[in-house]
């Protein structure tokens, strides 16, 4: 099950304070640049996790991201 797609504006939006990755894309607007699939689903049990949304930000970094760390602008 696909949320967003290439194209798509988002913003990252990570809950968890602690993760590594907060402090640098939290709160960022960014561009959904390529949908890619693993087979994560199968560890979480849930099927949105199969889905792995590569976004850019503004100044050209790129980051993998799940559904749930993403909103729409």
């Amino acid at each position: 099950m696909q949320r967003f797609s290439e194209g798509d504006t988002v913003r990252v939006d990570i809950p968890d304070e602690t993760d590594p990755d907060f402090d640098r894309w939290h709160g960022r607007h960014a561009t959904v640049v390529e949908v890619l699939g693993d087979d994560a689903g199968e560890e979480t049990g849930d099927e949105r996790d199969d889905v792995l949304y590569r976004v850019e930000v503004e100044n050209g970094d790129r980051m993998d991201f799940r559904w749930r760390d993403l909103r729409p602008k």
